[in-house]
């Protein structure tokens, strides 16, 4: 197999080949992921009898994280959308930050709900919010895709218990009540600026294509009976309260029967089984819509989803198994830079060839955490800056990339602009928090 600075060349080369595909020749973006997947494997040397296997396995790994997820989102999202309740959801979120402020509104509950619940969860989950926002405030589809998908990013890689953070403070040693707490101060600036300032910019300066389906509900036929706000907001909050009972279960009653109980209603594809099954009971008064006809339009707009989303996941693990991964991290260690941004710029690299913030979080940690009190740094201060590096540049080669991109209804271009550009820019801004941060060393507590 090809090793050293290559690789780096030809994962570059894999992204430009892709863009075209997508951009110039249109090609439908599932068909040129498995191409370009495949391609990049013999072109990196992969034996061949890998070639097919690591595919699949990618594709197959990818599902097994979120295919059924996505399905039972999508079915989810079809029955608050045609009861009423993301109208009422979003007129909640109006009356309490205004309508210039609504974005602003939308990103902050992205980062609060992606504190237990994975990012492509909570994505689907609350996706439906933003036609509806939109509508209502006239603001740009893209400023509201931008402050959701940034907020929800941005948590799901700077506060635990996520699993990201979770590992690197323990990586590196840090006190984890300080590190949540530090976490959340971080995470706050970074949601704001690159969520609903740039967002309000890049909403201004590009027009949504409306090129894509629509996943919500698209039909005149009103609901039944008007849907009162708290049962709206109990109905959207219901899968994320399961899945975060089970966090909070693991936390207060580990290995006990209860904890068990919560793990299994609480893990994100039976929470969302549950809602789905709670949703077609409580919600049916107030549809109007055949419930066979909701299932077909949540059924096909998933189909494509899952897809599209499964090759990202083919694609990340074809550049994963190509070993750049290990090359960067042999190249980066003899750079002579400071250690927050060493460790920001060496998350941040592999969170884009590798396409997954989780690893990107985990392998840089995994490194530079146990050498934390011999570099001179608080364990806290490296933790974030690791974790501020697993924010931004999420590419095609990222599942969530995908995710954004078609329950956003953007194009890819859209997308890189949108929720690529969003996230770095929310990256840097959390990394400048944590050197902000480090001049205070010694006079904060644990830093």
């Amino acid at each position: 197999m090809i090793t050293g600075n290559m690789l780096i060349v030809i994962f570059i080369l894999a992204l430009a080949a892709l863009f075209f595909l997508i951009l110039k020749l249109k090609v439908e973006p599932f068909l040129s992921l498995i191409g370009i997947a495949f391609a990049t494997a013999l072109v990196i040397g992969m034996p061949l009898n890998e070639v097919a296997s690591t595919v699949t396995q990618g594709f197959g790994n990818t599902m097994t994280g979120v295919g059924i997820l996505i399905g039972l989102g999508v079915i989810f999202g079809q029955f608050l959308g045609a009861s009423g309740a993301v109208e009422k959801i979003a007129s909640a979120v109006l009356k309490v930050f205004g309508v210039k402020r609504s974005p602003a509104g939308l990103a902050l509950t992205g980062t609060a709900v992606s504190i237990p619940v994975f990012f492509d969860a909570a994505f689907v989950i609350l996706s439906g919010l933003i036609k509806s926002l939109s509508k209502k405030t006239g603001i740009s589809v893209i400023s509201f895709v931008t402050a959701l998908g940034v907020g929800l990013i941005v948590s799901h890689n700077m506060i635990a218990p996520t699993p990201g953070p979770l590992v690197v403070a323990e990586n590196t040693g840090a006190e984890l009540g300080l590190f949540i707490l530090y976490g959340i101060l971080v995470a706050i600036p970074a949601t704001l600026v690159g969520g609903y300032i740039y967002g309000s910019f890049i909403g201004k300066r590009m027009n949504h294509s409306g090129a894509i389906e629509e996943i919500a509900v698209s039909v005149e036929d009103a609901p039944k009976k008007e849907i009162g706000t708290g049962l709206s907001f109990f109905m959207l909050s219901l899968p994320i309260v399961l899945i975060l009972s089970n966090t909070v279960s693991k936390l207060l009653f580990p290995d006990t029967t209860l904890s068990s109980v919560f793990g299994f209603i609480g893990e994100k594809n039976v929470a969302l089984l549950i809602s789905v099954i709670v949703a077609i009971v409580i919600l049916v008064p107030y549809i109007s819509i055949p419930k066979s006809r909701l299932y077909s339009e949540a059924i096909n707009s998933a189909g494509i989803i899952i897809l599209i989303t499964g090759a990202g996941g083919a694609f990340g693990a074809v550049i994963n198994k190509s070993g750049i991964g290990d090359h960067l991290i042999a190249t980066m260690q003899g750079w002579s830079i400071p250690v927050l941004l060493l460790a920001f710029i060496f998350s941040q690299i592999l969170r884009a060839s590798l396409g997954s913030a989780t690893v990107a979080l985990v392998t840089t940690s995994s490194i530079l955490g146990p050498m934390a009190f011999d570099l001179g740094v608080s364990p806290i201060l490296l933790g974030l800056a690791i974790c501020a590096g697993g924010i931004g540049l999420s590419l095609p080669n990222d599942s969530g990339f995908w995710v954004v991109n078609r329950f956003g209804k953007l194009t890819v271009v859209q997308t890189l602009k949108a929720w690529t550009l969003g996230g770095f820019i929310a990256g840097l801004t959390a990394i400048t928090t944590v050197l902000i941060l480090s001049l205070f060393s010694g006079i904060l507590p644990g830093l």
